[in-house]
C-alpha cells in the first residue's frame, strides 16, 4: 500500500514539473492574449446569463398583483428611509442659531418635503407593516345567515356559491405565488453561478436583494397555506350548517306542499258534490266563489302560522300599519266591506239584472261576476240604452263600495225574474176613451198572462222574506189629460230580461186596435187655423187723441 501511494506522488511531481516547464516556455504576449481570451469568456458567460436572467424577470413582471404589491411595499420603505433622514437634517439645522441664507433655504425646502412624503405614507400606510397584507387576507366570512323560509334558501346556495368562488380565487392567489417563488429561485441559482465569474462584485447588492425578495415570498407562502387550510375547514362547517338549514326547510316545505294538496283535494271534492247537487245556476256559482274564497283562505292561514314565529310581534307592526293602510287604500277596504254586504246579504247576485246611476250616466245590464273589489256586469239593450245611452254591449266595472254611496236597482232580486213596464198612448178628446182602455186592457191581458202567473207564484214566495201589502199583478190601465188628449197608460209584467220585445209587440197590437176603432182616434200635436174674411170695426174711435 505505501509503495502505491509512493508511486502516486512520484508521478504527480513529474507532471507538475512538465506544466510549469511548459508554462515557463510561454512568452507574455501569450500570456496576456490568454488572460483577454478567458475576460472574454467571463464577460460572455456573464451576458447570457444576464439574457436568462431578463426573460425569467418578463415571466415574473406577469404576476402584477405580487410584484406590484411588493414595488408599493419597497416604495414605501424607501419614503419611510427619506422621511427619517429628511427629519434629522431639518432637526441639525434649526439646531443652527445663525443660518446662513442657503440654509434657510434648505431648511424651507426639506420642510415642504416632509409635508409630501408624510401624505404619501398616508396613502401608503396600509403596505407600511408588511407586504402583501391585502392580498394574503382572507376573505370575510360573515356568520352563517338564519334560513327560515324557502325564499333563504336561495339566499343559502347562493352564500355557499359565493364562498367557494372567494376560496378558488384564494387558492388562485396562493398558486401564483408558488409559481412566482419558483421563477425567483432560479433567478437566485443563476445570480450564484454570476458571483462566481463577478470579479469586480457588481451584482451583489442585486442578488441580496433577490434573497431579501424570496424570503419575504416564501413567507407570505407560508402564511397563506396555513390561512387556505383555516379557511377551507371554516367554509366546509359553514356549508354543512347551511346545507342542514335547507334540509329542515326542504322537509318542511314538502310537508306543507301535503297538506295544502289535501286541502286542495278536499275542497275539490267539495266543488264535484256541489256541480252534482246544485242544478241552479246562480247557487251553483255563489257556492263555487265561497268555496274558492275559503280554500285560499285556509290555505294562506296554514303557509302563515308555518312561516310566523313571532305572531305577537307581527300584530304589533300590523297595528302600527293598519291605520296608514285604512287611508292608502279606504276604497279598497270599503270595496271589500261592499262584497261583504252583498255576498252575505244578498241584495246582488250573479246573473242579477240592475240599473247603476253613476253621476250623470245609467247603465243596465246583467251582473257577470262579483268579486272582491268589483261587480263586472254586461250591458244590454234596454230603454235606457236607448233613451239615455244610445249604446250597449260595454262591459262596466262597478266598485262594490257603490252598494254605500250610489242608486243600485235590482230587476230581478231573489226569486223575482218580471218587472212592470208600461206602454203610453194619446188619443183625442172626442174619441170614445172608455173602449179604448178597454182595448188596451184585453191587448195587454192577452201578451202578459204567462208573466202574471210567474209573478203572483214569486210574490207569494217573498211573503216569507218581506212585508207585502199590494200583491195585485193584474195589467193596469190609466187615462190622463194631457195638453193634446187623453193619454191611455197600459202597464202589465214583462220578462226583466226582454222588456223591449213585449213593449214592441203590445205598442203595436194597441195602435192597429185604435185605428180599427171608427170612434178612436190617436193624437199628436196639432193646431187649427182659423181664417175671417170679414172686416171688424175696432171698438173705439181711431181719430180720438190719446
Amino acid at each position: 500500500m505505501k509503495k502505491i501511494l509512493f508511486a502516486f506522488l512520484f508521478l504527480a511531481s513529474v507532471l507538475f514539473a512538465e506544466v510549469t516547464e511548459d508554462k515557463s516556455t510561454l512568452s507574455k504576449t501569450e500570456l496576456k492574449e490568454l488572460e483577454v481570451q478567458k475576460e472574454k469568456e467571463r464577460i460572455s458567460r456573464i451576458s447570457d446569463h444576464l439574457k436568462v436572467l431578463q426573460k425569467i424577470e418578463n415571466e415574473i413582471s406577469e404576476e402584477k398583483v405580487w410584484t406590484k404589491s411588493y414595488a408599493s411595499y419597497l416604495t414605501s420603505l424607501d419614503v419611510r428611509n427619506s422621511l427619517q433622514t429628511i427629519k434629522e437634517r431639518i432637526k441639525y439645522l434649526q439646531k443652527i442659531r445663525k443660518k446662513t441664507l442657503s440654509q434657510q433655504d434648505e431648511l424651507n425646502a426639506l420642510i415642504s418635503k416632509e409635508k409630501i412624503l408624510t401624505s404619501q405614507i398616508e396613502k401608503l400606510k396600509e403596505k407600511d407593516s408588511a407586504p402583501f397584507s391585502k392580498i394574503i387576507t382572507p376573505p370575510i366570512i360573515e356568520d352563517k345567515p338564519s334560513i327560515t323560509n324557502p325564499f333563504d334558501i336561495f339566499t343559502g346556495f347562493s352564500l355557499i356559491k359565493t364562498l367557494y368562488a372567494d376560496y378558488n380565487d384564494y387558492i388562485i392567489r396562493k398558486d401564483e405565488l408558488t409559481d412566482l417563488i419558483a421563477l425567483l429561485h432560479k433567478e437566485n441559482t443563476i445570480y450564484k453561478e454570476i458571483a462566481t465569474l463577478d470579479i469586480n462584485k457588481e451584482y451583489v447588492k442585486d442578488s441580496e436583494a433577490k434573497l431579501k425578495q424570496i424570503d419575504r415570498f416564501e413567507t407570505a407562502l407560508d402564511t397563506m397555506i396555513v390561512t387556505a387550510e383555516l379557511y377551507q375547514k371554516r367554509l366546509e362547517i359553514i356549508e354543512i350548517n347551511i346545507n342542514k338549514d335547507i334540509e329542515v326547510q326542504v322537509i318542511k316545505l314538502a310537508k306543507i306542499g301535503v297538506v295544502v294538496l289535501v286541502v286542495f283535494f278536499i275542497f275539490f271534492l267539495l266543488k264535484f258534490f256541489v256541480k252534482k247537487y246544485i242544478t241552479d245556476n246562480e247557487r251553483f256559482y255563489m257556492a263555487n266563489k265561497i268555496i274558492t274564497f275559503i280554500n285560499v283562505t285556509l290555505i294562506i292561514l296554514i303557509v302563515f302560522f308555518n312561516y310566523i314565529e313571532n305572531a305577537s310581534y307581527l300584530v304589533t307592526i300590523l297595528g302600527f300599519a293598519s291605520a296608514g293602510i285604512a287611508i292608502a287604500m279606504k276604497d279598497w277596504f270599503m270595496s271589500m266591506l261592499g262584497w261583504l254586504v252583498i255576498v252575505i246579504g244578498g241584495s246582488i247576485h250573479v246573473g242579477d239584472r240592475i240599473r247603476v246611476d253613476m253621476g250623470s250616466m245609467k247603465y243596465v245590464g246583467d251582473v257577470m261576476d262579483i268579486s272582491l273589489l268589483r261587480m263586472t256586469i254586461l250591458e244590454d239593450i234596454t230603454l235606457t240604452s236607448i233613451m239615455n245611452n244610445r249604446r250597449a254591449g260595454r262591459i262596466i266595472f262597478v266598485p262594490n263600495n257603490y252598494v254605500f254611496t250610489n242608486m243600485i236597482a235590482n230587476y230581478t232580486h231573489s226569486s223575482l225574474k218580471t218587472v212592470w213596464d208600461g206602454v203610453a198612448i194619446t188619443i183625442t178628446f172626442d174619441s170614445n176613451h172608455k173602449k179604448a182602455m178597454h182595448l188596451a186592457k184585453e191587448i195587454v191581458k192577452k201578451y202578459s198572462k204567462g208573466y202574471t202567473d210567474i209573478t203572483r207564484k214569486q210574490l207569494n214566495k217573498l211573503r216569507n222574506q218581506y212585508s207585502l201589502k199590494n200583491t195585485n199583478v193584474e195589467p193596469r190601465i190609466f187615462s190622463f189629460i194631457q195638453p193634446n188628449g187623453i193619454s191611455i197608460d197600459s202597464w202589465y209584467l214583462t220578462n226583466a230580461y226582454a222588456t223591449l220585445t213585449l213593449r214592441s209587440v203590445i205598442s203595436v197590437e194597441i195602435v192597429d186596435a185604435f185605428n180599427a176603432a171608427d170612434d178612436i182616434t190617436i193624437a199628436y200635436p196639432t193646431q187649427k187655423l182659423h181664417i175671417q174674411d170679414e172686416r171688424r170695426e175696432a171698438p173705439f174711435d181711431t181719430n180720438e187723441v190719446v
